[in-house]
C-alpha cells in the first residue's frame, strides 16, 4: 500500500493546482471538463504508459503479484479483474455444491450462502403473489458479495469490451483507452440503472415524484423485492467506487476532494435512508442522479471519438436532462422534505427503531442537509457545463469537459490548451 500511496503523491505533485476557474475549464486532470477538451487526432502516435491497473489489454496480460492472498491483503482486487473473478467464484460454486449435496446430508438446512447471492428476510405473511421484504444483518453478506462483482464488471467492460472498440475509433493513447473505458462502462451502469429505477417507480405510489408518498404511510420497511434489490446493488456500486478512490487504487484526478466529497455524500444518503425506512425517497433520488449521468458519459464517449457535431447536439440534450433531474427534482426534494415531513403520523414522527419510526423532529434536518450539500456541488458543475455549453455553440470552440482528466502524453494537446487561453 505505501508504494501505491507514494506513487499517487509523486502523480499529485506534477500536476499544478487549479487556482482560478480558467484553470479548471484548461485542465485535463478535471472529471468533468477534460473529456470534453479538444482531443489529440485519432490514430496519432502517442507512447502507451500509465499507471492505471485499467490499462491492460486482456485479462491474460493481468496477472496478480503474489496471487489471491497477497490482492486480499492489499486490496488490488478492487481492481484486478482476475482476483474479483476468483472471489465471486466461491460463493458461487459453495452455493452449487450445498444445493446438490445438502438434500442428502442435511434436508431441510437453509443454504448459508444464499445471502451473499440473494436478498434476504422475506416477511413470512406477505402475499406470495406480492411479497415483502424487510432488513437486516445479512444484507451487508449481500453488499459485500456485490461490492466484488463490481469490481469484475466494472474492469471487464473497461478491457474486453471498450477498449477494443476504442481501438476501432483510432484511440491509441493509453490514457485515452483508460477514460474511454471509465465512460463506457459509466454509460453501461447509468443506463440500465436509471431505466431499472424509473420501472421500480412505476410500481410505487410515488409515480412521477408525488413527494407527498415519500412521507405518507411512513415507515416504508417493507419493501417489493426488486426495490430491495436495485436499493442493494446501488449501495454496492457506490461502496465499490469510494473503495477505488479513497485508498487511491487508480491514478487520481485533479478533482480528487469534489469526487471524495460528491461519494461520501451519496453514501451518507444511501446508508441513512436505507437505515431510517426512508426507501422510496432514496429510490427518487437514485434516479434523478442515473439518468443524467448516463446522457454525461455517452457525450463524452462521443468526444473521444471525435464526433464533434454529435458531441455538442448530445450535450445540448444532456444540459436539458442534467437542469432537469439534478437541480429541479432535487428542489422538488428538497420542498417535500421542508413542507410535507408533517404527512408523517404523529405516532411514528418519533425515534422508535423496534417499530421501523426513526424520524424525529431533528431528522427532518439531518435529511435536507446531506441533499442540499449535493446540490451545491452539482450547482458548481452546472457552472462548468453552462460555459462548455455557451463556448462551444456561441464561441465555436471545440468542446471540452470541465471535469477533465489527466491523458499519456499530453504535450501534443497542449497548443490547443494554449490558443484557446488566448482566445480568453
Amino acid at each position: 500500500m505505501s508504494t501505491h500511496g507514494s506513487l499517487n503523491e509523486k502523480l499529485l505533485k506534477r500536476r499544478p493546482r487549479a487556482s482560478s476557474l480558467h484553470r479548471i475549464e484548461t485542465d485535463k486532470g478535471h472529471h468533468l471538463t477534460g473529456p470534453f477538451m479538444v482531443q489529440t487526432p485519432l490514430g496519432s502516435n502517442t507512447p502507451e504508459s500509465c499507471e492505471s491497473p485499467v490499462s491492460s489489454d486482456s485479462f491474460s496480460m493481468i496477472k496478480p503479484k503474489g496471487g489471491l492472498v497477497a490482492d486480499l491483503l492489499n486490496a488490488r482486487w478492487v481492481v484486478n479483474p482476475v482476483s474479483s473473478f476468483k472471489l465471486l467464484m466461491i460463493p458461487v460454486l459453495l452455493y452449487i455444491n450445498w444445493e446438490l449435496l445438502a438434500p442428502y446430508i442435511a434436508p431441510g438446512l437453509p443454504n448459508p450462502v444464499a445471502p451473499l447471492l440473494f436478498i434476504s428476510y422475506r416477511i413470512p405473511d406477505s402475499s406470495p403473489d406480492d411479497p415483502r421484504y424487510g432488513k437486516g444483518y445479512l444484507d451487508l453478506a449481500f453488499l459485500a458479495f456485490h461490492i466484488v462483482f463490481y469490481s469484475f464488471v466494472r474492469q471487464f467492460v473497461t478491457t474486453a469490451i471498450c477498449h477494443p472498440i476504442a481501438r476501432y475509433f483510432g484511440i491509441k493513447k493509453r490514457g485515452k483507452l483508460d477514460r474511454f473505458g471509465e465512460q463506457g462502462y459509466a454509460l453501461m451502469y447509468f443506463a440500465i440503472m436509471g431505466a431499472w429505477g424509473y420501472r421500480i417507480m412505476g410500481q410505487l405510489p410515488t409515480w412521477w415524484y408525488r413527494t407527498e408518498y415519500f412521507w405518507i404511510d411512513y415507515p416504508h420497511w417493507q419493501m417489493k423485492p426488486e426495490l430491495k434489490r436495485y436499493f442493494l446493488m446501488q449501495s454496492s456500486y457506490w461502496c465499490q467506487q469510494f473503495i477505488v478512490l479513497f485508498l487511491g487504487l487508480e491514478k487520481p484526478r485533479k478533482d480528487y476532494n469534489e469526487l471524495i466529497a460528491h461519494h461520501f455524500v451519496t453514501l451518507w444518503l444511501v446508508g441513512w435512508g436505507y437505515l431510517t425506512n426512508l426507501t422510496l425517497i432514496g429510490h427518487a433520488i437514485y434516479m434523478s442522479m442515473d439518468i443524467p449521468d448516463a446522457f454525461l458519459a455517452f457525450s463524452k464517449l462521443l468526444n473521444y471519438m471525435g464526433f464533434h457535431r454529435l458531441k455538442v447536439c448530445s450535450l445540448a440534450v444532456f444540459l436539458v436532462a442534467w437542469t432537469y433531474f439534478r437541480h429541479w427534482l432535487n428542489l422538488v426534494i428538497l420542498r417535500s422534505i421542508w413542507f410535507e415531513f408533517d404527512l408523517i403520523d404523529e405516532s411514528n414522527r418519533v425515534w422508535a427503531p423496534k417499530t421501523g419510526a426513526w424520524l424525529t423532529w431533528w431528522m427532518k434536518y439531518q435529511i435536507a442537509f446531506p441533499i442540499s450539500l449535493l446540490q451545491l456541488l452539482n450547482l458548481f458543475w452546472y457552472y462548468l457545463i453552462l460555459r462548455i455549453v455557451i463556448r462551444s455553440y456561441i464561441r465555436d470552440v471545440k468542446v471540452t469537459d470541465v471535469r477533465s482528466d489527466d491523458e499519456d502524453g499530453d504535450d501534443d494537446d497542449d497548443d490547443d490548451d494554449t490558443k484557446d487561453a488566448k482566445d480568453d
